[in-house]
């Protein structure tokens, strides 16, 4: 059976590549997309604006100079072309694309008609598309593709057979599987081992085991069981993995900056941070788990006391509101201040018990060169010789993230730190943020390491609220 896909704006702006996710099959944009797409391409919203053009770009690559006739009918899709910003490589596509002129649909047609007041009158005439095709085709399988839920749910109410959210950029299929940098054993890992081979490589004890015993197992990644044993996989092979033993008290012994781990998560990203081969870090968790205050505690320890840095830029995802910082007089930190007040709450606990605390924190901020950047001025730049901590990456896009991770240069370092249960994006979801696909992308690479921290250790009340709200 042929399937036709009607596509919504939205699924464009999420993804302007999105035309060559359905292999085969015919993709149909509505008229109204098109103009939907040519009033957004214009806004000062620079990432919502650069996703409209090249999405409008690539339906120009596809159209070409086809007839009304054959743009109304179906003009195939051939290759993906390597010159765009698509990480898979070309390939030949039997798929078609076809423009439908929605303007044309009238309520004299023999097609549920959806009205609606003027607020809604685009989504309406998209979902007037699927539904003419579904009247029209009636050999085909018609679905709207749309990552609105609402609009899912108004045309499955108009009749409408198959409706579908865009899911091509789902790396995975339940939140509970994205890894959480550590695998939990019940009882004795041990109990669950044959054989095993014990190296000492001087004061360090590594453990041989057979990799078909860890499924999901990946370097840089913890195995902890409920006696007590931590190993740290630091090396797999075709049939083996090398656990290096680590002694817990050691691990909960750790200090950065005068602050030490309050619970085993906290500690397992302590070491995870102070890891040398580690480029990329990547620490999720809910809110009050100590995310910030760990990477800005690292960040200080390794910039002043230690010299590895030069200085420490900190960046955080902002409201669509405030995605501009504008024109008003005042400096990028002076903007960007009330969207990184966490970093200053946590400077205040760090030095609050200094006997003159603002200067303390004044000179930390001068000595350390904490610079405060907009994620929208990071772009085109390249950071060397830097750590930069990305707060509230939940809510950015895979390729917002994409864009700011390849602007990393030598010797830095980037620690993204984000909380999934909170998310503000109204087209972005667990399964879809930005922060879940680095976290399963990035988990094969040698120089990347993940952790879910866990426990909430702002107060008694932020772990109630966490828990039971």
């Amino acid at each position: 059976m042929e399937k036709i896909y009607v596509l919504d704006t939205n699924v464009l702006l999420h993804d302007p590549l999105a035309i060559y996710a359905f292999a085969e099959h015919m993709v149909v944009i509505p008229m109204t997309v098109l103009e939907e797409l040519d009033i957004i391409k214009d806004r000062r919203d620079k990432d919502v604006s650069r996703e409209a053009r090249l999405a409008i770009n690539t339906i120009d690559k596809i159209v070409g100079d086809a007839t009304p006739r054959q743009l109304q009918a179906g003009v195939p899709i051939h290759t993906l072309d390597k010159s765009t910003n698509s990480n898979e490589q070309a390939k030949s596509c039997e798929g078609s694309l076809a423009i439908f002129p929605d303007q044309q649909i009238t309520a004299t047609d023999n097609i549920p008609f959806l009205n609606g007041n003027h607020d809604h009158a685009n989504d309406n005439r998209i979902i007037n598309v699927a539904l003419s095709l579904q009247a029209t085709h009636l050999r085909s399988s018609v679905c709207l593709v749309t990552k609105d839920i609402n609009m899912r749910i108004k045309a499955k109410g108009s009749g409408l057979e198959r409706v579908e959210d865009y899911r091509k950029d789902k790396v995975l299929d339940d939140l509970d599987l994205m890894t959480k940098g550590y695998i939990e054993f019940t009882g004795s890992f041990w109990s669950s081992v044959d054989s095993v081979k014990t190296e000492a490589h001087g004061r360090h004890t590594v453990h041989v085991i057979s990799k078909s015993l860890l499924e999901s197992i990946h370097l840089n990644m913890f195995i902890i069981d409920e006696e007590d044993f931590i190993g740290f996989v630091v090396n797999i092979d075709h049939d083996y993995v090398y656990l290096l033993d680590i002694n817990k008290q050691h691990l909960m012994n750790q200090n950065f900056w005068g602050i030490h781990p309050r619970n085993l998560e906290q500690a397992m990203a302590f070491y995870l941070l102070r890891h040398e081969n580690s480029d990329l870090m990547v620490m999720t968790g809910p809110a009050g788990s100590g995310k910030t205050l760990l990477a800005l505690a690292y960040g200080l320890q390794v910039t002043m006391e230690e010299k590895r840095f030069n200085k420490i830029i900190v960046a955080r995802s902002t409201p669509p509101m405030a995605e501009d910082i504008g024109f008003l007089p005042g400096t990028e930190e002076e903007k960007m201040a009330p969207w990184l007040a966490a970093f200053d709450d946590n400077l205040e606990i760090l030095h609050g018990a200094d006997e003159h605390s603002i200067s303390s924190i004044d000179y930390v901020k001068q000595k350390a060169n904490i610079q405060f950047k907009s994620l929208n001025f990071m772009r085109g730049r390249s950071f060397n010789n830097a750590l930069i901590i990305i707060d509230e990456a939940q809510g950015l896009t895979q390729f917002q993230l994409k864009s700011i991770v390849t602007r990393i240069g030598s010797n830095s370092k980037i620690i993204v730190l984000g909380n999934l249960a909170q998310i503000d994006n109204k087209y972005i979801t667990p399964l879809t943020s930005g922060l879940t696909y680095l976290v399963e992308k990035s988990k094969p690479f040698k120089y990347a390491s993940i952790m879910h921290v866990n426990g909430i250790e702002r107060s008694r009340l932020a772990e109630f609220a966490e828990e039971n709200l």
